[in-house]
């Protein structure tokens, strides 16, 4: 660690969040302890700290003392991590229309968040400084697996319109001090690509985090330009936000130089995963307990793909117990090569929109189409674009190595192995790939496992 990134990590930045009454430097210590310990220490800890949390909202969250009542729930009765299956799930429709009683009657401050509405449905809700103490505590905790640090060069690629929006000058000059440089991607023409990569070669950061989507999209014009990225000393690219394919990593990797951390959270269900450098993925089960289920909102085993459901244990203030984020997931059995206890996610597949459907009803990853298209040479950008069990149109961004008659015909092949042999298949051929308002690249887009998502909803609470 060098001088400075000593000075910022260890009296800069605990002095920042002292001063905004965060306590995030003494939660990073305990999950710095507490994920060396047992997978059943750990459970045990979990386990007391839900206790706990329920209890306080029973105590102080109108809609929990409510709902536990009407269902003879006691907190201080429950047993096993799987005594949270007799709360309903917690939708974004009930964050909407219970807004006023799920906030806490308790003094602690919140502020204002919303989720960037990638699917169409932004979502308002409290986060208290205990929860974001949590959350910065454990995304820290994640980075330094990688001998990276706070005050580490960091180059932040990021084109969600409520950061860019937020850069006052106060926030300006705290990442100047924390070496902290931000490239708002929200437009990727290729002037702009070569300035960010321009910009990269001047900064030389220590770590990237941000898009993968957008990440790539600078690798790739700085292969096509000649341009070296991989002698800057790069440690690691942070991948957020988005789905991370094997592509992306496999060009982040060869460009950059670097090996690829995927991380896994969001505004609304706060840090919840990140992998360390010896491939697991770990859930930050301290802070978060993390379920997977089927469409029916029962559990799912490990190794099967479903819904993640989250219950934040620090979301005081506006709490999330047993809530919908849209996502799909595997959990993954065993614990990691790397020693900690915390519990695995095996792979995180994207909302719950981005999974196809075949037309016999069951589930196709997206992973799955995502292959075919990944090898074929020419074809430099795709989305897919669900309309019906037997519809889909695929939007192609292609060079002139692509040969449209043979590779349409491996394509449509592909489609009917994987959805059915009755599914239309449209092809569209563009000049780039249009981002979604949010900012992020959505590759798949599934307007029928969208509408199954709602149904899951209906018939879990």
């Amino acid at each position: 660690m060098g001088i400075y990134t000593s000075f910022a990590a260890n009296l800069l930045f605990p002095l920042h969040e002292k001063l905004k009454k965060h306590s995030t430097l003494t939660v990073k210590r305990d999950l710095e302890r507490s994920q060396w310990l047992k997978p059943e220490e750990i459970l045990a800890l979990q386990l007391a700290r839900l206790r706990e949390f329920l209890t306080q909202c029973a105590l102080h969250v109108p809609y929990y003392h409510d709902l536990f009542r009407s269902l003879d729930f006691d907190p201080k009765n429950i047993r096993a991590i799987s005594d949270l299956g007799r709360l309903p799930l917690l939708t974004k429709d009930i964050i909407r229309s219970e807004f006023d009683r799920l906030r806490s009657r308790l003094p602690e401050p919140v502020r204002l968040f919303s989720t960037t509405g990638s699917t169409g449905d932004p979502l308002r809700f409290n986060i208290s400084k205990t929860r974001v103490s949590h959350d910065v505590a454990a995304k820290w905790r994640a980075t330094r697996w990688w001998d990276v640090d706070i005050g580490d060069r960091e180059m932040v690629i990021w084109s969600s319109p409520i950061e860019l929006t937020r850069q006052d000058r106060l926030k300006q000059l705290r990442d100047r001090l924390l070496r902290s440089k931000l490239l708002p991607s929200s437009a990727m023409s290729q002037a702009d690509m070569d300035r960010f990569i321009a910009d990269i070669r001047s900064f030389r950061p220590t770590m990237l985090f941000g898009y993968p989507s957008s990440m790539t999209l600078i690798a790739q014009r700085a292969e096509q330009q000649g341009i070296r990225l991989s002698d800057l000393g790069i440690k690691v690219a942070f991948c957020t936000a988005e789905r991370l394919y094997p592509q992306q990593a496999d060009v982040l990797q060869r460009v950059f130089g670097c090996p690829v951390a995927n991380g896994y959270g969001g505004r609304d269900s706060g840090f919840i995963a990140h992998a360390c450098p010896q491939g697991g993925m770990h859930i930050t089960a301290e802070d978060i307990i993390v379920e997977v289920v089927d469409e029916h909102g029962q559990s799912s085993p490990p190794g099967v793909p479903g819904e993640v459901v989250v219950t934040h244990l620090y979301s005081t203030g506006f709490p999330f117990v047993r809530y919908r984020n849209g996502d799909v997931a595997v959990l993954e059995e065993g614990q990691c090569a790397c020693g900690r206890g915390l519990p695995l996610l095996k792979e995180v597949h994207g909302r719950t929109n981005d999974v196809l459907l075949a037309a016999d009803g069951s589930i196709v990853l997206a992973i799955a189409i995502a292959m075919v298209l990944r090898d074929m040479p020419g074809v430099n950008g795709f989305k897919v674009i669900q309309e019906t069990l037997l519809h889909c149109r695929l939007q192609l961004v292609t060079d002139t190595s692509f040969r449209q008659q043979a590779s349409e015909s491996t394509i449509r092949a592909a489609f009917r192995a994987r959805l059915g042999e009755g599914v239309q298949l449209d092809i569209e051929y563009l000049d780039a790939i249009a981002a979604e308002p949010s900012g992020k690249y959505r590759y798949v887009v599934s307007k029928v496992s969208q509408h199954q998502a709602g149904r899951v909803g209906a018939t879990s609470n």
